[in-house]
């Protein structure tokens, strides 16, 4: 909603529904379950054969405070979800005080009268990621609990851009505390490289509940997904960071290898990619978010190799590049010449992962959650928000390459 906000798709009724959007989350945040287990009838209309599926009175009573913004779901009406799930999972609250702090950047968002309620929201969501970014919890997929590097970067994204925005305030205590955090987590994440030192791995096994899971799981498009997130800038947990790098061109092998609909494609289509190794949802196959996600990658590495100033390529980045792109001039790219044909070089991989999107989006534009290895089939759920979201935010993230190359003289 911000991005198109901010290219002018949407007028300032934007602004509206985001501040909707940050009134309703707010209203979420004051659940309380004990209401729910003394109120006593929430399994009145469930059916018998489904009860084993509801949370029990127990649980419910546990979900008040802070711990309301550990919960995965909730229902349409703004209350509590019975049914029994994976929780917590803490990358929402971190994800949603990015969504407010990127939209109070905006100075028309910020001259509301209703800007409080937002400025409320960041408090919550802000100091709960600092109180629990040390927990284990769930990751996005919502099935290994853990410690995640999707979470985690996240959380040390809100916590770095938090503690900005409460500096600007004049919370210079809490500021420092932030800052302290997240170079607490810059150190956790650390943690998540191989053995090898080669690629990020997407989780560490909850200490509590050693994991039995093979160690071809752990690489996963979720390191992906964070680091366009995070948006962070720098070569650490960002486009730039040659682990990270090294992470998509191991996913990329990966889904080229796994799936059929990526053995006989176009020279100028990138792979479908899908989420780890292993994956049996459904089809197990091709997500749009993870394609569109990738293609979004490149297209931030493109504004990122044309925006700086100079660039001095290491040999570790050269075999990323050499890796990715067809060919590579032997100068150092810190001349605007060389910088923009590099960018111009991402710039057009993201491109060929944006035209395997477009074959296999039918003629209505619908975009499911998977379409199938096998032959590009749409399969899963139907009509799936992440997925029109990922093609929203990769193409903006194409318009502000497209700027920044331009602009690389």
């Amino acid at each position: 909603m911000r991005g198109l906000y901010e290219d002018r798709t949407l007028g300032p009724d934007a602004l509206d529904r985001i501040s909707d959007f940050m009134q309703f989350s707010l209203d979420l945040c004051r659940l309380d379950g004990r209401v729910v287990a003394e109120r006593g009838d929430f399994r009145r209309n469930v059916s018998a054969d489904f009860l084993r599926h509801v949370r029990s009175k127990e649980e419910l009573r546990q979900v008040t405070g802070d711990r309301v913004l550990g919960e995965v779901r909730y229902n349409p009406d703004g209350t509590l979800d019975i049914l029994g799930w994976a929780r917590p999972q803490n990358d929402g609250p971190a994800l949603r005080a990015l969504t407010a702090l990127r939209a109070w950047r905006l100075e028309a968002f910020r001259q509301r009268a209703d800007l409080g309620v937002a400025e409320q929201l960041l408090e919550v969501d802000l100091d709960y990621t600092f109180n629990h970014w040390r927990d284990a919890c769930f990751d996005l997929w919502e099935e290994i609990r853990g410690h995640h590097y999707y979470t985690r970067l996240l959380q040390l994204a809100a916590l770095v851009e938090g503690a900005e925005w409460l500096e600007q305030k004049g919370d210079a205590a809490r500021s420092r505390a932030f800052r302290a955090a997240a170079d607490d987590i810059s150190r956790c994440l650390d943690a998540h490289l191989d053995k090898d030192a080669s690629f990020y791995r997407a989780f560490l096994s909850d200490l509590v509940q050693p994991s039995t899971i093979p160690d071809t799981r752990r690489l996963d498009i979720a390191v992906v997904l964070g680091v366009i997130h995070a948006a962070r800038s720098g070569d650490r947990h960002g486009v730039l960071d040659p682990k990270v790098l090294s992470t998509l061109l191991r996913l990329e092998r990966l889904f080229m290898s796994e799936y059929k609909i990526n053995q006989d494609r176009a020279a100028d289509w990138g792979p479908a990619m899908g989420r780890y190794c292993g994956d049996v949802y459904f089809s197990g196959g091709a997500y749009y978010f993870s394609t569109l996600g990738v293609a979004q990658f490149y297209y931030l590495l493109a504004e990122s190799l044309a925006r700086l100033p100079a660039i001095e390529i290491s040999l570790e980045l050269r075999e990323m590049f050499a890796g990715m792109f067809d060919a590579i001039p032997g100068q150092a790219f810190n001349t605007p010449g060389g910088r923009r044909k590099l960018a111009e070089a991402a710039l057009k991989r993201g491109e060929m992962f944006m035209a395997t999107v477009r074959r296999y989006t039918p003629p209505t534009g619908e975009l499911a959650e998977q379409f199938s290895r096998d032959d590009g089939v749409q399969t899963s759920a139907k009509n799936l928000a992440w997925s029109y979201a990922a093609f929203i935010t990769a193409h903006a993230g194409r318009n502000a390459a497209s700027r920044a190359i331009d602009n690389c003289r």
